[in-house]
């Protein structure tokens, strides 16, 4: 198991320190984080991550974070949240984040990022009404299908996957080095 930023250091239950243990699970053997006082485990589960692609008046809509320190543009994403579905929770999260109604939503595909320990569902978002970011955000750009560059991650190949249903042949960009960014990936400005 890596070890991630958001690994507890202590159990949720009863706060003793949790220790690193070897366990035989159907896959073979795991290493998990586990309370020697109680038992609790931590599994350490990929977190669902929502992804639009967002066709806005024959374009589609790629954001530029605040916290990016590169000029790179991606998808608008989210977490999801308890007691939504996929669907509800990415039409929350393009209104969120640019004001945008989603009027039709349609499933690309599912994406692992490991990196960032997180399981991406991306859909196309048919989007309607006038763009107002959200503070997350510092700009935004419409491009034509032609002009995309899709990324190497997660949301990248979501992007490319949904091109070639357009009939486009995805071009691939490379990585801005440096500074390294934390982001999943986005198109060049």
């Amino acid at each position: 198991m890596s070890a991630m930023l958001s690994d507890p250091k202590f159990c949720m239950t009863c706060a003793t320190q949790l220790a690193r243990i070897e366990l035989a699970e159907d896959g073979g053997p795991k290493t998990r984080l586990r309370c020697p006082a109680c038992g609790w485990t931590h599994w350490n589960n990929p977190t669902p991550v929502l992804a639009a692609i967002i066709e806005y008046r024959g374009q589609v809509l790629l954001a530029r974070n605040a916290a990016w320190s590169h000029k790179m543009y991606a998808l608008i994403t989210g977490f999801m949240e308890a007691g939504e579905t996929p669907q509800e929770g990415i039409a929350r999260e393009i209104k969120e984040e640019t004001n945008l109604d989603a009027v039709a939503l349609n499933l690309v595909g599912v994406y692992d990022f490991q990196r960032m320990n997180q399981v991406i569902i991306a859909y196309h978002a048919l989007a309607d009404g006038e763009v107002r970011l959200s503070p997350e955000l510092v700009d935004y750009r419409l491009y034509d299908l032609a002009a995309l560059r899709c990324w190497p991650a997660g949301t990248g190949y979501a992007l490319a996957d949904w091109l070639r249903t357009r009939g486009h042949e995805p071009q691939f960009m490379e990585w801005p080095r440096p500074p390294a960014s934390t982001a999943d990936g986005a198109a060049a400005s």
